[in-house]
């Protein structure tokens, strides 16, 4: 008798049926009931224009929940010290993985802070110097230029068989720091005659310090002190008093029975001011900073930050700061050439950190550059170092825009990575706008159709094949390729460099034309921004728009960061007879009940705080009686609601006529944010839209030469024909513009390009290349007339 022989597939175990991340239903900012499945241990590229809720969708939703669910397995009593995150709105969140996330976030500004602190490069070399340095001074802290050297002594009182008994103590810390300028590199010297004028008594408003009033605390701290007169004028204090004015440590007063603390003006602008980096602080106050102090290298280290004894020990004939200062890629040969077996798995992790380094194409930087000054590029994957060579399999690592900064050579080396890092068996996803991404993508989830409120939905998911065939944005622009210009617009002027030397570069000289657009390009360490920051940027008539991150809490938006609300308010007041701070939901026109945030915050201790709109105003953040006041026909909650667009057309023409409102709005239009509210908090913007609200606000700005630092950061291929369109109507208006680029739409489009290299670091800082964009492609020399040629289309 026959057998029938079972031909059923054995079912999969369940373990290998969770091949997916699957979201249903995500709805954080401005995502519409999203839901998407992404496969695991491949690489996924989300896509989508500037604000269409890529962003929303990778950081606000998968990510998020993943790093708050492993927040979740910390006891509550841990979980108090970390930032409390609340759950995104998501109906469903299946198959996640331990998140990695690699931000656009610059490092910390912290004067102090260095490649080498924030990559433990400086950790591992001190341990290095400490073992194998000579002569021997101490342990690894005497290399660090963040210790201090102290030593004391005194009695103290130890119990010995029931008996208090005084001993004599000593101790002694031996730190690196320099005590000049305690471990910073530079000193500061203050010119007293931008803090107060001295014809005139505190009283009549001598401090010129930015917020230094006598009308507030520091007043009654000033008046009440008793060590000077504040009715008589500053230069007639006797030496003591104005020595207690300037330099007086601090000291405990009482004014008018509360209890205060008095210290000398140039003490408290130290603290205050000058502990930051001076590219952290607000406008105004770095405006007084670089007005009133200079900035010197410390005599005594030569800017090194270390004390000579750190300097002193020598490894090799080389010391830690010599060490420090070397190009990485350097660095990392000489630490190859050091034979030393009673450390060699210290140097063995220190050999693969600077690899690391060379291998994500940052060889040309040093571990002593201030991690400050690194570009959101180069911040981004200084972070990445730490994961490359990972053992960790099965992760998630999340990358927002990793080939910022990058030159299309460079770009090659990225996907490398990328790809290494899927191969290893983990789960790739990365927001990216540059088709040189896309194309190595094993998924593509694009988003939009659009931005702002006409965005957040998912327009295609599948191949990159498939998103070219489809009829989305991103399929129409994902093989755009430009033109190469051929009628350029000649210069009768020219702004002379002459020898430039700042970083990498090599006594440059170059003659960089006006009236026209300049784009300078070259391999990323190559001393574009050198070139543009140290020689062009600091001239009368220069307008830098960078690429630092623009800051604003909640309570800011559109309005208030580009100073639109300023003419608004006036207006306002202007038509119903009323005061302008009415108008604000931060001053006196604010709701009462929830402070003119529009919500209720209520703190739930370790749990995710709760935010409820505010039952008083409905969100709308003013007092009903302001609400009553209108310009135009509309109240002011109703004109913070409008978008961009709508509300251009509302204040150019009509009984809300208001010029000086219409050119801040044309401005944000031009650069594309028509749709974004006026009165949307920058929290919910994407970097794109930020970088944009930027350049709006400094095309504002007065100026004849406008510099603009990779201004297509951020943005979806099919705006970079916008911003073109911008730049030649700044040139048409009589402007000149010089970028700082590494598209190949914006190197095509340029009147005339400036090309250094032809690598980077010690390899760079020289002009490898000067003319248009047809001379670069026929001359072919150079990387970037190599990678033009082949983006081209003749």
């Amino acid at each position: 008798m026959a057998t029938r022989k079972n031909t059923r597939v054995p079912a999969l175990p369940a373990a290998d049926s969770h091949d997916v991340i699957r979201v249903h239903g995500a709805r954080v900012n401005n995502l519409k009931d999203v839901s998407v499945e992404i496969p695991k241990r491949r690489l996924t590229v989300f896509t989508g224009v500037s604000g269409s809720g890529k962003s929303s969708l990778v950081f606000g939703t998968i990510a998020a929940e993943s790093q708050r669910l492993i927040n979740e397995t910390y006891s509550t009593f841990v979980q108090g010290f970390m930032p409390t995150l609340a759950r995104p709105e998501v109906d469903v969140l299946d198959g996640l993985t331990t998140a990695i996330i690699v931000d656009q976030e610059r490092m910390g500004a912290d004067p102090r802070s260095t490649v080498g602190t924030a990559t433990d490069a400086n950790a591992m070399l001190r341990i290095l110097f400490s073992r194998l340095g000579k002569p021997h001074i101490g342990s690894p802290q005497a290399f660090s230029f963040n210790v201090a050297s102290i030593s004391g002594a005194g009695a103290v009182t130890v119990q010995r068989g029931g008996r208090a008994v005084k001993e004599r103590r000593s101790f002694s810390v031996l730190g690196g720091m320099c005590p000049r300028c305690e471990g910073r590199g530079t000193v500061n010297d203050i010119d007293l005659t931008q803090l107060y004028d001295d014809s005139k008594s505190l009283n009549e408003g001598a401090l010129t310090v930015p917020g230094y009033s006598m009308d507030g605390w520091y007043g009654r701290i000033f008046g009440g002190c008793g060590f000077f007169d504040p009715d008589k004028p500053i230069r007639k204090f006797t030496r003591r008093e104005l020595a207690d004015l300037l330099h007086k440590e601090p000291t405990r007063i009482k004014v008018d029975g509360v209890n205060l603390t008095y210290e000398g003006l140039i003490p408290k602008i130290q603290k205050s001011m000058l502990s930051k980096d001076v590219d952290a602080l607000q406008p105004h106050i770095r405006a007084f900073v670089e007005r009133a102090i200079t900035f010197t290298v410390c005599p005594e280290c030569d800017g090194t930050r270390l004390s000579e004894e750190a300097r002193s020990s020598k490894l090799n004939k080389i010391n830690i700061a010599d060490a420090c200062a070397m190009q990485i890629s350097d660095l990392a040969d000489w630490v190859r050439g050091l034979d030393a077996p009673s450390v060699a798995p210290l140097i063995a992790t220190l050999q693969h950190t600077l690899d690391s380094f060379v291998e994500i194409g940052l060889g040309y930087l040093s571990l002593d550059r201030p991690s400050g000054t690194l570009s959101g590029g180069e911040a981004q994957r200084t972070k990445m170092i730490r994961h490359l060579g990972s053992s960790l399999t099965d992760v998630t690592y999340v990358f927002d825009e990793p080939t910022i900064g990058l030159h299309p050579h460079d770009i090659e080396r990225m996907n490398e990575l990328l790809l290494q890092l899927r191969d290893k068996g983990n789960t790739v996803l990365v927001v990216e706008h540059k088709p040189e991404v896309i194309a190595v993508a094993d998924h593509v989830v694009d988003l939009g159709p659009r931005a702002g409120t006409e965005g957040g939905d998912v327009m295609y998911e599948g191949t990159v094949d498939g998103l070219r065939a489809s009829d989305t944005i991103t399929g129409r622009h994902l093989d755009d390729r430009a033109v190469l210009k051929r009628e350029v617009r000649t210069s009768s002027e020219v702004l002379e460099v002459r020898g430039a030397a700042t970083h990498n570069l090599r006594d440059v000289d170059v003659d960089i034309p006006l009236g026209v657009l300049v784009v300078v390009t070259g391999v990323a360490g190559s001393g574009k921004s050198s070139l543009i920051r140290g020689s062009v940027s600091g001239r009368d008539g220069v307008v830098t728009v960078d690429q630092g991150a623009i800051r604003g809490s909640r309570r800011s938006n559109p309005a208030t960061y580009t100073g639109l609300l300023d003419p608004i308010r006036k207006a306002f007041a202007k038509e119903n007879g009323v005061k302008p701070g009415l108008f604000s939901a931060n001053s006196e026109g604010a709701c009462p009940n929830c402070n003119g945030a529009g919500v209720i915050y209520t703190d739930l201790a370790m749990m995710a705080g709760v935010a409820a709109p505010c039952e008083v105003c409905e969100g709308k953040r003013f007092q009903a009686s302001v609400l009553e006041y209108r310009l135009g026909g509309k109240d002011i909650s109703e004109v913070l609601a409008m978008p961009v667009a709508e509300a251009e057309e509302f204040f150019g023409g009509g009984g809300a006529k208001l010029p000086a409102a219409h050119r801040i709005l044309g401005r944000l239009a031009d650069v594309g944010l028509g749709y974004l509210t006026l009165g949307q908090p920058l929290t919910t913007l994407s970097g794109g839209e930020r970088q944009r609200i930027k350049l709006a606000t400094h095309l504002g700005e007065k100026g004849g030469i406008h510099v603009l630092d990779e201004p297509t950061t951020g943005l979806h291929l099919a705006d970079v024909q916008r911003l073109l369109g911008l730049l030649d109507r700044l040139v048409d208006s009589g402007k000149s513009v010089i970028v700082v680029e590494h598209h190949q739409a914006v190197m095509a489009h340029a009147d005339w390009i400036i090309d250094l290299g032809p690598g980077a670091g010690h390899d760079g800082g020289r002009i490898v290349f000067e003319g248009t964009p047809a001379d670069l492609v026929a001359d072919g020399s150079t990387l970037t007339g190599e990678h033009l040629a082949a983006y081209a289309r003749t």
